[in-house]
Formats: C-alpha cells, sequence, structure tokens
C-alpha cells in the first residue's frame, strides 16, 4: 500500500524548502562523491604514469573508454529506474519502490555476467578495433580483462548509488565512495609495486584493487541500508520483487534504451577520436589521457546538477508541483556557471603542475596537454548547460529528442569539424571539435527545454498500473471504474507547469 509517511530512512523530500538549499543539499554530496572518484582514478593514474610508463598510461584510456562503451546502456537501465522512484517517492508510494528496485536488480546483475562474458572474450577485437598502440597493447588487454571480471559488482554499486539519490539521499553513496576510494588508495600502490609481502602485479594490480575496493563498499552499503530499514531493502516476503514486473521493466528499457543510446552515442565518438589521436603517436595519446583527468573534474559540478535536477523534479512531478520545476532548472543553470566556471579558472590556471603529476614535469607529453586543456576545456561551460537541461527533461521520461540531439552534436558536428578541418588545422581540429560539439548540444537541447512537448504527456508505464491497482485495492476490489480501468489503463495525467 501506499505510505504517506516520509521519515529519514527513506530519503530526503525534494518537493519543499527552498529550491536552491534543496539542490545544494542534495548536489554537493553527488558531488563529493564524484571528486572522490576522479581523485581516485587520477591518483591511480599518477601510480601507472610515472612507475609502469606512458604505454600503462595509454593503455588504461584505451581500457576504460571500452569499457564505458559496454557499460552505456546499464547506465540508462540505472537512470530509468532512479526515475521511477524518484516519481514513486514524490507520490509516496513505497511498493512502487520496492518493486522498481527489485526489477532493477533482478535484470542488472544476469545482464552485468553476460556483458562480463562477452568482454572477456572479445577484449582483444575491441583493442584492435579501437587502434590500440602496439607497445600498450598487452597492458591494454590486461588492465581490460580485469575490469570485466569486475563488472557485476561494478555495476550493482552504481545502479544502488543511483536508486539512493532516487529517493533523494544522495549523502549515503559519498560515505561508501569514500570507503572504497581509501582502500583503492592503500591497495593500488601495494599491488603494483608488490610491497611487502604482495605480489608485484602492475597494471593488473590497480585494475584488481578497484575491484576489491568497490565488492567491499557494495557490502557495506547493503548492510547499511538493512540495518536503517531503507525503502530500497526487500525482506524475505519482497524477495519476490527480483522476479522483473513486466510493466517496470517495460518502463525501463523505453526509456533506459535512449539514455543508454546517448552514452554510446559519447562513447562511439569517443572512441573514433581517439583512434585519430593514436595515430598522432604514444606522447599524444599520453598527454589526452592526462588531460582527460583534467576533465574529469571539469564536468563534475555538472554532472552533480543534473542529477539534482532529475531527482528534484522527478519527486515534484510525482507529487504534482509543477510550479517547482522550473525554479529547480533555473537553479540548475545559475550554479553550473557558477562552479563549472570557477573549475575551468582554477584548472586552466594549474594545468602545468596537475599535467606534471601524471606525465612527470620533464615528460615532452606535458606542453601538448596544456596546448589541449586550453583549446577544449572552455567548452565544458556549455556541457553543463545542457546536462542540466537534460537533467530536468527525463525526469518526466522525455528522452528520444534528447538522444537525437547528441547524436547530431556527436556526429555531423564534433566528428564533422575534426574530419572537416584537419587538413587545415591540424591536430588542434581534434581538440577545437570538443567545444564545438558541446555548444551545439547547449543550443540545441535550450530549444527542446523551451519548446518541446517534455512538460505534457502521460506518467511512465509502471506508475499508470501502480495508481491503477492501488486504487483497486484502496476500494477492495469493489470499485467499477477502478476494475474497468486495471491493468490495461490507458489513464494519463497531462501535466502543465504549475
Amino acid at each position: 500500500m501506499s505510505d504517506t509517511s516520509t521519515p529519514a530512512n527513506k530519503g530526503r523530500d525534494l518537493t519543499e524548502g527552498s529550491i536552491a538549499k534543496t539542490m545544494l543539499l542534495f548536489a554537493l554530496p553527488t558531488l563529493g562523491s564524484s571528486v572522490l572518484q576522479s581523485l581516485n582514478g587520477s591518483i591511480n593514474a599518477v601510480w601507472v604514469g610515472r612507475f609502469l610508463g606512458e604505454e600503462a598510461l595509454a593503455a588504461t584510456t584505451n581500457g576504460n573508454i571500452l569499457m564505458f562503451i559496454m557499460i552505456s546502456f546499464v547506465f540508462g537501465f540505472g537512470m530509468a529506474a532512479t526515475i521511477l522512484i524518484g516519481q514513486a517517492m514524490g507520490r509516496r508510494n513505497d511498493t512502487m519502490v520496492k518493486k522498481t528496485m527489485g526489477t532493477a536488480l533482478g535484470s542488472i546483475i544476469p545482464i552485468s555476467v553476460l556483458l562480463a562474458t562477452g568482454g572477456w572474450i572479445f577484449a582483444p577485437a575491441l583493442l584492435e578495433l579501437l587502434g590500440t598502440p602496439p607497445s600498450a597493447f598487452e597492458l591494454a588487454l590486461t588492465y581490460l580483462r580485469m575490469i570485466f571480471i569486475a563488472m557485476p559488482v561494478t555495476l550493482t554499486f552504481t545502479l544502488m548509488m543511483m536508486a539512493l539519490r532516487g529517493t533523494g539521499d544522495s549523502t549515503t553513496p559519498l560515505w561508501f565512495i569514500a570507503m572504497s576510494v581509501v582502500i583503492d588508495l592503500i591497495l593500488t600502490p601495494i599491488l603494483i609495486l608488490g610491497l611487502g609481502p604482495f605480489p608485484e602485479w602492475g597494471i593488473f594490480g590497480s585494475a584488481f584493487a578497484t575491484a576489491v575496493a568497490n565488492t567491499l563498499a557494495l557490502i557495506g552499503m547493503i548492510v547499511t541500508l538493512y540495518w536503517r530499514g531503507s525503502v530500497l531493502t526487500l525482506s524475505m516476503p519482497e524477495l519476490r520483487f527480483l522476479r522483473a514486473d513486466l510493466s517496470i521493466l517495460k518502463s525501463m528499457f523505453s526509456k533506459g534504451l535512449p539514455m543508454g543510446l546517448q552514452m554510446i552515442v559519447i562513447s562511439t565518438a569517443a572512441l573514433t577520436m581517439l583512434s585519430l589521436i593514436n595515430r598522432e603517436g604514444v606522447q599524444t595519446t599520453a598527454a589526452y589521457s592526462a588531460t582527460q583527468q583534467l576533465w574529469t573534474y571539469v564536468q563534475m559540478p555538472a554532472m552533480a546538477l543534473s542529477a539534482a535536477a532529475s531527482a528534484m523534479v522527478a519527486q515534484n512531478i510525482g507529487a504534482n508541483q509543477w510550479n517547482r520545476v522550473s525554479g529547480i532548472t533555473r537553479w540548475g543553470l545559475i550554479f553550473n556557471l557558477i562552479l563549472t566556471g570557477t573549475m575551468i579558472s582554477v584548472l586552466t590556471i594549474f594545468d602545468e603542475s596537475v599535467l606534471a603529476l601524471f606525465l612527470g614535469s620533464d615528460s615532452p607529453a606535458v606542453p601538448i596537454g596544456r596546448h589541449i586543456q586550453l583549446m577544449a576545456t572552455w567548452g565544458y561551460l556549455f556541457f553543463g548547460v545542457a546536462q542540466v537541461l537534460f537533467g530536468a527533461m527525463r525526469a518526466n521520461g522525455y528522452v528520444v529528442w534528447p538522444l537525437i540531439v547528441m547524436v547530431i552534436s556527436m556526429y555531423p558536428v564534433r566528428l564533422g569539424f575534426a574530419f572537416g578541418l584537419y587538413p587545415t588545422l591540424g591536430a588542434d581540429a581534434l581538440w577545437l571539435s570538443f567545444p564545438a560539439g558541446m555548444v551545439a548540444t547547449a543550443v540545441m537541447g535550450a530549444g527542446l527545454y523551451m519548446y518541446g512537448g517534455w512538460r505534457k504527456g502521460k506518467i511512465l508505464p509502471s506508475e499508470e498500473a501502480a495508481q491503477t491497482a492501488e486504487g483497486y485495492r484502496a476500494h477492495g476490489g469493489t470499485c467499477s471504474s477502478c476494475r474497468d480501468m486495471a491493468p490495461t489503463t490507458s489513464w494519463k495525467q497531462v501535466q502543465e507547469p504549475g
């Protein structure tokens, strides 16, 4: 049955109070989580680059981008689950939250096992397709296969964190990411260098340390959620929810597939770009890898604000408080300009020192990395604008047109710019293509937000079924109008702002 109470163990209510304050209280822990994850990745990259060499650093870049493309569909699946959970929380429907969580877990675990198996088998072919430099190939293969082995744990951990944010809780993921990072930072140098009684595993040790850290953090998170009595946990009778509810699964795939395809579009465009960058030589690939570490930090405020916008808008739609949606988007854009602008300024000032951490102060790749950073990093201001707008729109299941925007921005714009102007500008065409794509995404995203039909439409299919079933049960199964609508209802809510 629907539960109208909102105790602390069920997350944060995002439908009341100051919008700016609520967004900051949600976004800052999410930003902190991203900082910790990226700092961990950066420190690991320092260990790999300084102690194993530029070939090993290039190997991790090729391995990580392939990992990213493999999990993209699952990411969209998880985002759809987050939206469903957020809207169910707004409606105070605990049963739907649990059903959604059960369906997500019961589906993502076998999917991740299949991806891991396929990734292990086809890893050599994938690296060859990418054009991985021969000197880095064996290192990249070792690294990538360990990542694939750890995929079920990694994806389940990611799903749990996304689901918690759907309930309005962005703090618990922060603590367990911190736990994972601390473990990883301790194990990585030990296993890379073989300190003490531990074996010297090199690049394999870096990936293995991350897998162990994520596994322990996931176990800790699950235990904590049960200890708290979180709305996301399933009691023994509720374990039946792990058998996928078809209406919820349909919603997850219909909304998650376009979001996953957005990630695929970004990933395949990045793969194509990396294949072009690889042609410039190992030093340029290593410089680009180090610059990507800077870009990871620059884009973190935008991603945190996008997550905050999605969670807040989803809960407010669920509570039918459309009057708050425009304010949420407006504050997201304001905070993006402040936070992302600050990150760009700080990293521009200190880029040489930071790049030297990954490459060594005397590396010839450092000036290449500085040039890449100066040419392209400013575009992330527009990236942030697009992410906030997309975050608000996807909270109502509006995902197809943002996908189309992403396809246009990544292919005709970014890749067209890179290929078309390379004969004239040389490698600069590659670096300038990044902000070109980001500006195009922001402009088209703003057009969708202002003139698209994302505010209108029916509630998500699983929510329709849930409301119908709730109404049917509330009347003891005697309400003829409820009975007539269940379970094939086409009940719609036309949702206008305000």
